[in-house]
């Protein structure tokens, strides 16, 4: 292989903006995964994007269970809340040994 020189006070342009680098701070340009063969300084260049590769990563996320078994204890259960009764406006009675209660509201009217 040919040997190259070690480059340590040479320097080169930018392909995009044209400003003058040390040829060490030029970095090749990527687009898409590939190189597109331009050499931009290190402060003008773009990282490539991770949103351009949504199609090559295989992505598992499985949602569903396969023969899922509900809980066994909570089949049966019921729980009400204590409401009105439309025509009467008493409440209903609930479970037994269930009891709740929101408090009291007054309506006045003028």
């Amino acid at each position: 292989m040919p040997a190259y020189a070690k480059a340590s006070k040479a320097f080169g342009f930018c392909d995009k903006t044209g400003f003058r680098y040390k040829l060490s701070d030029l970095v090749y340009e990527y687009k898409d995964g590939t190189r597109t063969g331009f050499r931009v300084g290190r402060d003008v260049m773009d990282p490539d994007q991770p949103q351009n590769f949504l199609g090559r990563v295989r992505i598992n996320d499985p949602q569903a269970l396969r023969d899922p078994r509900p809980d066994r204890f909570s089949q049966g259960f019921r729980f009400s809340y204590p409401a009105l009764n439309a025509d009467t406006l008493e409440p209903f009675s609930g479970p037994p040994g269930l009891t709740a209660s929101l408090g009291t509201v007054t309506v006045t009217t003028t």
